[in-house]
């Protein structure tokens, strides 16, 4: 019952397949083969926080990350029972995980990010341009740091 519920929950929100572009041989803000290990120009703000009907201890919480341009977020994990659908609001993001190849997303295109994943970059795309991004977390409601910058 548990899984039908999270299944339909992703099932309502909209989807658009993301045909994002493959950056492997782009210059991030970090030297290649590196880590951000600090964030510069962005703001993380908690929008929403909402318990799952029927779920007892998962609930369902939304943060706006805006990136000012050329902002970059040190790399990080989040809480351990996160599932994340991020959808980018404005502007072009920069997006890495568990070492895959870098990739850009931009206005109307999302990306998920599953229980236990490394967020390698996270960065604005433009050096001109702000972005913004909406994550919308499925964790446990007991969870309350949803991300942990990666040690050095």
């Amino acid at each position: 019952m548990k899984y039908r519920i999270a299944a339909l929950l992703f099932a309502a929100l909209p989807l658009q397949v993301a045909l994002a572009q493959d950056h492997s041989a782009h210059q991030s803000a970090a030297a290649p083969g590196t880590l951000a290990t600090k964030s510069t120009g962005v703001k993380v703000t908690p929008v929403y926080q909402q318990a799952i009907p029927n779920l007892p201890g998962k609930s369902i919480k939304g943060v706006l990350v805006e990136y000012e341009p050329g902002a970059v977020n040190a790399a990080h994990t989040h809480a351990k029972s996160a599932i994340i659908y991020a959808t980018v609001l404005e502007g072009s993001v920069l997006n890495q995980l568990n070492g895959g190849p870098l990739r850009t997303f931009t206005k109307g295109q999302n990306f998920t990010e599953m229980p236990g994943d490394r967020h390698d970059v996270s960065a604005n795309a433009s050096k001109t341009e702000p972005a913004k991004l909406l994550a919308v977390f499925v964790v446990d409601t007991d969870d309350v740091v949803l991300t942990t910058p990666l040690k050095p």
